[in-house]
């Protein structure tokens, strides 16, 4: 496995984590919740971006992308 490839699972697992421990979930909800409503999609695509901001903005951004499909955490 590459750095780049190493690093990237590193910053998801952080983003996973942040965003469970924001909204009182398990890691294991947030990672189903973040997969059904394209959160991890987003930081995905967009990680070269994502990840130079901080990770509350990574985790707002993955609230605000699933809100729009369909997620209701708010």
């Amino acid at each position: 496995m590459s750095r780049e490839e190493q690093n990237r699972i590193s910053y998801y697992i952080a983003c996973i984590g942040a965003f469970a421990e924001r909204f009182s979930i398990s890691n294991a909800f947030a990672y189903n919740y973040l997969l059904k409503y394209k959160g991890l999609a987003f930081i995905s695509e967009c990680y070269d971006i994502e990840h130079t901001f901080s990770i509350d903005d990574a985790v707002e951004d993955m609230q605000q992308i699933c809100y729009r499909n369909g997620g209701g955490l708010v």
